[in-house]
């Protein structure tokens, strides 16, 4: 019963990713006030690098989200969503194997962002 119990000590990291989340969309509209703030002063080349800062973050916005649901979903309990009319497709089909491809492709998305800014700059 205590190993099965163990699953719970999960719930609290899940939870500080929630917030490191709410910590990127406030990252996300800095950035966006600050292009809003100096769109007439900024060169095509650097507006479009704060265009994929706001890809990048965006994108790590979705990786928390899918560990999140899915981790929290596979491992420590049941998300009851089946008549929620929100509820993404993805949730029905949820296993840790899913959620690595989803991982690997949005580190691949994440990565890719990275490599064109810094072969921008």
């Amino acid at each position: 019963m205590g190993i099965f119990a163990s699953r719970w000590i999960q719930a609290p990291l899940y939870g500080g990713l929630i917030i490191a989340e709410l910590l990127y969309a406030w990252k996300f509209l800095t950035e966006l006030w600050h292009m809003v703030h100096e769109i007439g002063d900024l060169t095509e080349t650097v507006f479009m690098l704060g265009v994929l800062t706001l890809v990048d973050i965006t994108m790590v916005a979705n990786l928390l989200t899918m560990v999140v649901i899915g981790g929290y979903a596979t491992f420590v309990s049941k998300i009851s969503l089946e008549s929620h009319p929100d509820r993404p497709d993805w949730l029905s089909h949820i296993d840790p194997g899913t959620i690595k491809v989803k991982l690997a492709a949005s580190l691949i998305g994440i990565s890719s962002i990275h490599l064109l800014k810094a072969f921008v700059n």
